[in-house]
């Protein structure tokens, strides 16, 4: 048996601003943007090297879902982006504004700090030894 998870639905308020965050900001790829209904799209990203997962960019479509937006773990960090290169990501994220909420630090597992996206989901950007 080979299993993989595909996609991963992150709530939004905004595919626009979204992908342009994730593309311009973390310099993800877009995979696809497809209209599904005049109120929904099915958007995709993920990072540059990445081939089988993805972000699914789910628009918040009721007051339920929007109150997840940026809190879908209860304040803990919620996705864990590994590099190949922690220094060269961590100033390309403070170039482009990205916030950091906790600073790096070298941990027993690699090197590790804590950013947030547009809407506050915390991320670890993480490179392993």
């Amino acid at each position: 048996m080979k299993q993989h998870i595909a996609h991963l639905a992150l709530v939004v308020t905004d595919y626009d601003d979204a992908i342009e965050f994730y593309t311009q900001k973390l310099h993800f790829d877009l995979v696809e943007d497809t209209q599904l209904s005049p109120t929904k799209r099915w958007v995709l990203v993920r990072p540059k090297g990445a081939s089988e997962s993805a972000l699914l960019l789910a628009k918040a479509a009721n007051d339920e879902q929007q109150s997840r937006v940026g809190n879908q773990t209860g304040g803990r960090v919620f996705l864990f982006l590994t590099t190949d290169d922690f220094w060269r990501d961590y100033q390309l994220y403070l170039d482009n504004g990205v916030k950091f909420v906790r600073q790096p630090v070298e941990e027993p597992y690699g090197t590790v700090a804590v950013f947030e996206d547009l809407y506050g989901n915390w991320w670890d950007l993480i490179e392993h030894k």
